[in-house]
C-alpha cells in the first residue's frame, strides 16, 4: 500500500479462511502463492462496502464464505487479487466447516489503519 501497488478502494479485495495446520505465517510471504493450496479453506466474493477514513482506517461489510466445507480453519488472510499482494493476516479464530455460509465479522474499527 505504501509503495503505491494496492488501491484498497478500487482493487479486488476477498480474505481466505487459512487451515494453519498447512500454512505458517511469514512476514515475507508477498503473493497468493505464498498461501500454499492446501491450506486455503475457501474464499469470499470481492469485498464490498470498502471505505478508507480520514484517519487511514480501512473497514468493509462483512464478507461472507460460501458453503464451507473441509478442513477447519484457524486465521483469514486478506487479499488483493488485483496486484497479487497479501494485505493482511488474522489469527486466533476457529472455525469448523459444516457446509454453510460464514460471515467473517470485520472488527468494529474496520480491518486495520495505516
Amino acid at each position: 500500500m505504501l509503495r503505491g501497488e494496492i488501491n484498497l478502494l478500487s482493487d479486488d479485495l476477498v480474505a481466505y479462511a487459512v487451515d494453519t495446520a498447512d500454512y505458517t505465517f511469514s512476514a515475507s510471504h508477498e503473493g497468493l502463492t505464498d498461501l500454499t493450496v492446501a491450506a486455503r479453506v475457501a474464499v469470499t466474493g470481492n469485498l464490498a462496502g470498502k471505505a478508507v477514513s480520514t484517519s487511514g482506517n480501512f473497514d468493509s461489510d462483512d464478507p461472507v464464505l460460501p458453503s464451507v466445507t473441509g478442513d477447519q480453519f484457524e486465521a483469514v488472510v486478506l487479499y488483493d487479487v488485483t496486484s497479487d499482494n497479501l494485505i493482511g493476516y488474522y489469527d486466533g479464530l476457529s472455525q469448523t466447516p459444516s457446509g454453510n455460509n460464514i460471515t467473517i465479522n470485520v472488527n468494529a474499527s474496520g480491518w486495520f489503519d495505516l
